[in-house]
């Protein structure tokens, strides 16, 4: 292999827990503010408790990304919990 691919193998993890941590974590973090919309309360409320509990999920999004062993687990994980949330926003429009 030549130097240019050994690099790309090499920081190829790196990079994708990168976008994961950045995009993923605000695609988490805006699902969940639109799907707190779902719960039984007043709308401000939601709204409210939507932007607070956003910060917390995009932040615990970061930590998992570099928490686990794999950035595939990483990509994983995010699906998993995006989706749930994503058919809770759904469900509010």
């Amino acid at each position: 292999m030549n130097m240019v691919a050994q690099r790309v193998l090499a920081t190829g993890p790196l990079i994708s827990r990168i976008v994961a941590a950045l995009f993923g974590g605000y695609a988490l973090a805006a699902l969940s503010s639109v799907a707190m919309l779902a719960l039984p309360m007043d709308k401000i409320q939601a709204v409210i408790a939507g932007t607070l509990a956003s910060f917390l999920v995009y932040a615990g999004a970061v930590i998992w990304v570099f928490a686990v062993r794999s950035a595939l687990k990483a990509w994983i994980g995010l699906i998993v919990v995006a989706v749930p949330l994503g058919l809770a926003a759904w469900s509010v429009s």
